[in-house]
């Protein structure tokens, strides 16, 4: 019951899917839901790859359409709120102040002229990468689709559990407060498990699958240093960019392997 409760906290909170219930937020339930993290992004992934699955196979809808769908879904599920995590962090990124003058900006409700021209850089390509990759769609699309955003959320939940705050307040500090020592074990039995689920499809797609793991754990190492250096620690706002920023990298990966893994 405290995983499922943890689930739905998680629903509550990074996506928008309506749980009209007065959830409890007690240490054990925000735990469960740090645990849970993968889990919605599976959730998340497979309905990326369902809506991909039932337009391409039953509607007469182009690529061009059937990306774009997927594309504004990208968005649309999680309520932009990653994205606004994006756009705060790239106006504090690229003011070029301290770290204290950058959590100041990131702060701000107002969105500057860098955050914009990076979201529009961003949200571009991710355009592009799907559409590119609907055109070139094959069995094995569809579950490394799904892994998207199971391997983002896993990134989120060990930059969230195992880095310092830069901040004692907001969404990142409050999920942090519940955090325990064993809080990430069980995102080993999901990485066995989805190795599982590859390895019965077909033996090939275990190495495509191991492929997106090690460029999501590249990415990993490269940010959890670089946050350090550019704003002390995390922030809700932090975290929300690094989820941004290992999906669209993400997207990117899987680009290449249609092109050069998957022909």
């Amino acid at each position: 019951m405290n995983t499922w409760i943890g689930f739905l906290i998680n629903l509550q909170f990074f996506t928008v899917f309506p749980i009209k219930k007065q959830l409890p937020m007690d240490k054990k339930f925000i735990h469960r839901a740090v645990q849970t993290f993968p889990l919605v992004g599976v959730f998340l992934g497979l309905i990326l790859a369902g809506v991909l699955y039932g337009l391409g196979e039953w509607t007469p809808f182009s690529s061009l359409a059937i990306a774009f769908v997927l594309w504004v879904l990208t968005i649309a599920l999680t309520g932009g709120l990653h994205l606004d995590g994006w756009i705060d962090a790239s106006d504090a990124f690229f003011s070029y102040q301290d770290k204290e003058r950058r959590l100041e900006i990131m702060k701000d409700s107002r969105t500057g002229a860098f955050g914009v021209i990076s979201v529009i850089v961003l949200l571009a390509a991710r355009f592009i990468w799907i559409y590119e990759i609907v055109e070139r769609t094959n069995e094995w699309t569809y579950f490394l689709i799904i892994m998207i955003p199971f391997f983002s959320k896993c990134v989120m939940g060990y930059l969230l559990s195992r880095m310092h705050l830069a901040k004692k307040e907001g969404l990142g500090a409050f999920f942090q407060s519940a955090v325990r020592k064993n809080s990430l074990h069980i995102y080993w039995i999901y990485l066995i498990l989805s190795f599982v689920v590859a390895y019965f499809i077909d033996i090939k797609l275990v190495i495509l699958f191991a492929i997106m793991g090690f460029a999501a754990l590249l990415f990993l190492f490269y940010v959890r240093r670089k946050i350090l250096r550019w704003f002390g620690g995390i922030t809700g706002d932090v975290l929300g960019a690094s989820v941004e920023g290992v999906e669209v990298w993400l997207w990117l990966i899987l680009w290449l392997l249609h092109y050069f893994a998957m022909g």
